[in-house]
């Protein structure tokens, strides 16, 4: 984040935080990794399935340390921020494990300490190392990393860009009584609570709109019109864009010079605190996508993927540091984006969805002239709730994966009451992703992969016999560990 979009208290604070970081990390080794998403992506089931195959000693080869045998224990301990809610691990892994229900969503920021004990590799590591590692996982909400661009942005900006987002396409249905209403407003007339009131209503019904199932759009700040929490009803939520004047300043107590003095205290009651007490803390971060579920939404929801990944991506400083800007400018120096639920499909596309984000993150990183240098992309499931196989179909073999819908799910007509299980063909994605956003990027009529993106139940896990379940099952969640956090245990 660029150095101006904060003030000179807001630097020092953050200096000082990091250099009292940096002093404790001398006693106790620390990595402090963040874990967002966007919507829908699985924050919370892919911190539960990361800490759950540590602690019960998970299938995981491409993990180093672990593989090597050079982890001797793990445990979770008490966090170090007393004033941030702790992940509450237990709660979520035994919806997973036995109620074999996926837990809920993000909501606000919470947070979790795991400690692992470990040889070093090297024999001159082991000499000055106490050979332990405390990971400090920071969950938020993927709409709040969403709002750090509006740090620098002014009111009539951020009005005018939405505003020309909401005009066009799928948004300007969605937004047609917010945008009815808003270019209705007299913004010189004075400033009036009722109509305030009214405008931010419309905009977060238009915002949750984008959200749903049924669209799957990604670029929705701000975020906390989606997640208001205790702010609900506040006047830093009691704003919204609007129709900007021909020419000229708006008078002094009117209607815009109120919604204007909101967004500004949003940016400082809700956006800066995030990025100076949380955010600019961060050693490492992991960015959660549903790729499938935009795939399945069509191409404007592809394409609203890739801005907010633009957006998302500018937000970070990736990058090695000198010790002293290491000590007092943080810098979150490997970025991991990972599509997740690759267990809805065969293992031959895998790397067909993993190619496909490369080329939206790629395209991302282009457009914000940033270097790729510590962001890497790959396919995963942090839960594996299928499994593969095949049937005979007019004499072919058909790949197809296996498993329990969720209640209420409908395929080809049949719904399914949560036990029963079944075999579906999840679709092919494209094997040339350039060729499929040159497409969609001159406005051609593209027809998107269908891909079956059903709900299944997490797996129901096997037990040892001594009665203990074994770890949950993934793909490719050690490698997602390996690099975010592999060579610390180096």
């Amino acid at each position: 984040m660029p150095p101006s979009l904060t003030s000179f208290t807001d630097d020092a604070r953050i200096a000082l935080d990091n250099l009292t970081d940096r002093a404790s990390g001398l006693v106790n080794p620390t990595v402090r990794l963040g874990v967002t998403g966007l919507s829908r992506s699985g924050k919370t089931v892919f911190i539960s399935s990361l800490v759950h195959n540590l602690l019960h000693g998970g299938r995981l080869p491409l993990f180093e340390p672990v593989q090597s045998g050079r982890v001797s224990a793990v445990r979770l301990e008490q966090q170090p921020d007393d004033a941030v809610p702790r992940f509450q691990y237990e709660d979520h892994i035994r919806a997973l494990v036995k109620d074999r229900v996926w837990p809920d969503s993000t909501r606000a920021i919470s947070e979790l300490r795991i400690t692992l004990d470990y040889q070093s590799a090297s024999g001159w590591n082991r000499f000055f190392s106490p050979g332990r590692l405390s990971i400090d996982i920071v969950d938020y909400p993927g709409e709040w990393l969403l709002d750090l661009p509006l740090l620098g942005k002014d009111y009539r900006t951020f009005s005018e860009e939405t505003i020309a987002l909401a005009s066009n396409g799928v948004r300007a249905e969605l937004s047609q009584h917010w945008l009815g209403l808003t270019r209705g407003t007299d913004i010189n007339a004075p400033a009036d609570e009722m109509l305030a009131r009214d405008l931010a209503s419309s905009f977060a019904d238009y915002l949750k709109a984008c959200k749903s199932d049924e669209r799957s759009l990604s670029t929705l700040p701000p975020g906390r019109f989606l997640l208001p929490g205790d702010l609900d009803g506040s006047p830093a939520l009691t704003f919204a864009p609007l129709a900007l004047p021909p020419e000229g300043r708006p008078e002094k107590g009117s209607l815009w010079a109120m919604m204007e003095r909101r967004y500004e205290a949003y940016k400082s009651v809700v956006v800066k605190p995030f990025f100076r007490e949380h955010f600019a803390r961060l050693d490492r971060q992991i960015v959660l996508v549903d790729a499938l579920q935009a795939i399945n939404r069509g191409p404007e929801a592809v394409q609203d993927l890739e801005r907010a990944l633009t957006e998302v991506l500018a937000c970070f400083r990736p990058g090695t540091s000198s010790w002293l800007s290491s000590l007092l400018g943080r810098r979150i120096d490997r970025v991991l984006v990972a599509a997740t639920k690759a267990d809805h499909l065969h293992h031959e596309s895998h790397d067909r969805l993993d190619a496909l984000t490369r080329r939206l993150v790629d395209r991302a990183i282009q457009r914000i002239g940033m270097a790729g240098a510590g962001i890497d992309v790959m396919a995963l499931a942090s839960v594996r709730a299928t499994r593969e196989a095949t049937v005979k179909r007019d004499g072919h073999e058909l790949p197809v994966i296996v498993g329990t819908p969720m209640e209420g799910e409908t395929i080809a007509g049949e719904r399914f009451d949560g036990s029963k299980k079944t075999a579906i063909f999840p679709g092919d994605l494209p094997a040339d992703p350039e060729r499929l956003f040159e497409r969609i990027e001159a406005g051609d009529d593209v027809s998107l992969p269908d891909v079956n993106v059903v709900r299944f139940r997490p797996p129901q896990l096997e037990e040892t016999g001594g009665g203990i379940k074994l770890s949950v099952p993934h793909i490719r969640l050690d490698r997602a560990m390996q690099f975010l956090f592999g060579d610390r245990l180096a």
